[in-house]
């Protein structure tokens, strides 16, 4: 059997300049899709919401032959009480699945933006 796993995290950008930076912190229940294609041609699609450290991952096993080809992951919603707008202009990341049976393939972390910035921005 061959095992994969696809992970990420989520945060608030809260002055929205698209570093991260100590004024910004984590999303905790923070919703995302993975969708990922088999070799043998089947699209598997996984929802996973992000812990308290802002960590979201997926993770499956199946026989060598059906494993995952390539996948995208995006960002669904954010239930934070401000920090709701997406904060890339690109909504998902697509990527090859090239790892070995049991290493993790880390998504670049995602984004999201209050509806206003603080003034200490």
């Amino acid at each position: 059997a061959w095992t994969g796993e696809i992970r990420g995290r989520v945060v608030c950008d809260v002055c929205a300049d698209s570093a991260i930076g100590p004024e910004d912190h984590v999303l905790e229940g923070a919703e995302v899709a993975v969708l990922c294609i088999t070799k043998s041609g089947e699209v598997i699609n996984y929802q996973a919401f992000t812990n308290s450290k802002g960590i979201y991952s997926v993770a499956e096993t199946m026989p060598e032959s059906d494993r995952w080809e390539s996948c995208l992951a995006r960002p669904i919603s954010s239930f934070h009480h401000h920090c709701t707008r997406r904060g890339d202009a690109h909504s998902g990341v697509k990527f090859t699945y090239n790892k070995l049976s049991g290493n993790s393939h880390n998504v670049k972390t995602f984004l999201y933006k209050p509806v206003n910035v603080p003034l200490y921005c």
